[in-house]
């Protein structure tokens, strides 16, 4: 078996001192060069689309450019253009570099891991070779380690490390697999929207695990075996290790006698490190590779379980159940009952989904709670970087959801601990839909994201220009959704758009699917029921304000809310109005149809119980904030969350 090593370095946003070139531009051919030290000025057009700006950094095999692509040519569009050095005059040598360098660029135009630079374009001039790459622009580790006079975060380091093994899994299990064998804080950059890159990649060299080879790496970080060129897959685990070790205790292990981390424990140089932390890193820093990590997906799920587990930064929020006034209207038969509240640290604002017997439920305290549904005990919680506004999904046993940190988080439905993360553009406010083993989510970057569950690896996306905060509907071989664009797409199961609608203002709502219509309101007041097959319009249905709420249905009536204040049901055929319910402020939220009755929030506070058939209030609650997402319920309970920061659990009877 081959193992693709990475090798030759890329110096992609971070400046070497004087990066200024000779103005005048290039207007000849590229000449040879032999010299290992070309320069390119600035100007220089190369392939007719790709014009020099200045020079960013020079390793021993390469030069890095900045440059604008003229492809786009109202919008300035960056670059990283790579030059690959070589000195050798001899011919034979010469055809195989070049060989190899298109063979290797060809390799890395396949990774499409989110905190792995992208890779454009690659090209050869005479003898002079070029990879054109994503240009990032950020900060890595090193620099921000030595601008935290107190040193980082625990929480963040931890959180980083995750990160890293998810990508190090994505590298491991490609096909070849890839190993970096150049890990350390400075080659990780936080670039400009907060996201984790991993850069300084190169072009990849290919390398047999029996055959040793020469020392690549930097020392300090690299582990005993790479110094008799014999790196693996665990290298890069030991890298990891001692990447996490720098940024705990700000020792650099550059000026540190190799192999030395014995003498200089983690907790004796930064006690409030968590025991549990300092294992994680000690165990991937094993002298014996056997001795370490099976592989980066086990080192996350430790690094995961290990901060999730500290008792002083996790400390479980127990159910509180002396709640509100019971209901407002507790003198009617089957008036709700409060079995328990939870209190999280800031509002609810998404939907509940429960799961076998858990409750999962996300929060604006940027974590995914998990609580026994019967009591409302605390189970775990996964925390993310952002708020949670939308509900979570299942599938198997991982949970999906979604995160305004920009994420797509896939975490054991279990333990709470993370599988893999997939980062989009933007803030993610739309609901994951899990369907034929692939997750669909919307992101504000405007586009839908169809990501392997298993793995976490996009398999494609859909740009529609404008944010995605509607949840995918997937029905055989169909996905529908809807953008901010005002357009409700049809796509194939591979991303191909089938048909597509456009209504005259955002379309925020989820659709639903009923006799083979596609039913969505949109914020022009309007809820469309389409012809699924061609996107033909069936009718259309006028509230008094925008429809941001889904529709729900049942038997032959649809339910939904408006901004108008009111929840309405249409007859599904005729959309003659069945009836209408007036609520005290918007109603956002999607309604949920149960064993004949209709659960419906508002921002009123309330959350209200109507008879389907007629539209009729049984009983309505009042919780302390606005109720902006669905409730959900099994035969006992209704479990709704509430901007007061609560989940409530009210007990029902039919």
């Amino acid at each position: 078996m081959l193992i693709i090593v990475a090798h030759h370095c890329f110096s992609i946003a971070r400046l070497e001192g004087d990066s200024t070139l000779a103005t005048d531009p290039m207007t000849a051919s590229l000449q040879p060069s032999r010299s290992g030290t070309a320069s390119l000025s600035q100007g220089t057009v190369l392939e007719n689309r790709y014009s020099v700006m200045r020079k960013l950094g020079r390793g021993g095999m390469s030069a890095v450019y900045q440059a604008r692509d003229l492809r786009f040519p109202n919008i300035t569009r960056l670059v990283a253009v790579k030059e690959l050095l070589h000195s050798s005059h001899d011919a034979a040598m010469l055809e195989a570099v070049l060989s190899s360098f298109e063979r290797e660029a060809n390799l890395l135009a396949t990774l499409t891991h989110p905190a792995i630079p992208r890779i454009y374009d690659y090209f050869t001039i005479g003898e002079r070779s070029f990879l054109v790459m994503e240009y990032i622009t950020g900060q890595d580790l090193e620099a921000i380690l030595e601008e935290a006079a107190n040193g980082l975060p625990v929480e963040k380091v931890v959180s980083w490390g995750i990160e890293l093994c998810d990508v190090l899994t994505y590298l491991h299990t490609h096909q070849p697999p890839i190993i970096f064998r150049d890990m350390k804080p400075s080659n990780v950059m936080i670039d400009e929207n907060g996201i984790l890159r991993l850069v300084d990649f190169g072009i990849a060299k290919l390398f047999a695990p029996d055959h040793k080879g020469t020392m690549i790496g930097t020392e300090g970080y690299s582990p005993p075996e790479q110094y008799r060129g014999e790196a693996g897959p665990l290298s890069d685990l030991y890298a990891l290790g001692a990447t996490l070790h720098h940024l705990l205790t700000q020792r650099d292990p550059r000026l540190e006698p190799p192999f030395t981390w014995g003498d200089r424990p983690i907790r004796q140089l930064r006690p409030e490190v968590p025991e549990s932390v300092a294992a994680v890193v000690d165990k991937a820093l094993a002298y014996d590779p056997q001795s370490r990590y099976e592989n980066p997906r086990a080192m996350g799920e430790a690094l995961a379980l290990s901060i999730h587990t500290s008792p002083d930064a996790f400390a479980a929020p127990q159910p509180v159940v002396e709640g509100p006034a019971r209901s407002t209207t507790a003198d009617q038969p089957g008036a709700p009952k409060v079995e328990w509240v939870f209190k999280c640290e800031d509002e609810v604002r998404g939907t509940p989904l429960l799961a076998r017997d858990l409750l999962l439920v996300g929060a604006y305290d940027n974590n995914l709670y998990a609580l026994k549904a019967e009591h409302g005990e605390f189970v775990w919680k996964y925390a993310t970087e952002g708020g949670i506004p939308g509900r979570p999904e299942l599938g198997e046993d991982t949970i999906y959801v979604g995160s305004e940190d920009q994420r797509l988080h896939a975490v054991s439905l279990q333990t709470g601990r993370v599988l893999w993360t997939y980062f989009t553009e933007r803030a993610i406010r739309a609901s994951p839909r899990v369907a034929v083993e692939h997750v669909f989510i919307g992101s504000d970057d405007g586009a839908l994201h169809a990501v392997q569950a298993l793995s976490g690896r996009r398999v494609w996306k859909c740009d529609t220009g404008a944010p995605v905060r509607s949840t995918a509907l997937v029905l055989g071989d169909r996905i529908y959704f809807g953008s901010d664009s005002g357009d409700v797409y049809s796509l194939s199961l591979r991303g191909e758009i089938k048909w597509q609608f456009h209504a005259k203002r955002a379309v925020l709502s989820s659709p639903a699917e009923a006799n083979g219509m596609i039913l969505f309101g949109s914020v022009d007041w309007i809820l469309y029921a389409v012809d699924s097959t061609s996107g033909w319009v069936i009718w259309r249905f006028r509230t008094g304000h925008s429809i941001v709420s889904s529709p729900a249905v049942a038997e032959d009536v649809v339910v939904f809310g408006s901004a108008d204040g009111r929840i309405y049901a249409a007859d599904l055929r005729s959309s003659r109005e069945r009836w209408r319910f007036e609520t005290e402020d918007q109603v956002t939220g999607t309604p949920l149809i149960h064993k004949g009755l209709v659960y419906c929030g508002s921002v009123d506070g309330f959350l209200y119980c109507l008879e389907l058939a007629s539209g009729r209030l049984r009983w309505k609650f009042k919780s302390g904030g606005p109720i902006t997402g669905a409730p959900a319920a099994n035969d006992n309970c209704v479990f709704f969350g509430s901007g007061d920061h609560s989940v409530y659990a009210l007990s029902i009877e039919v």
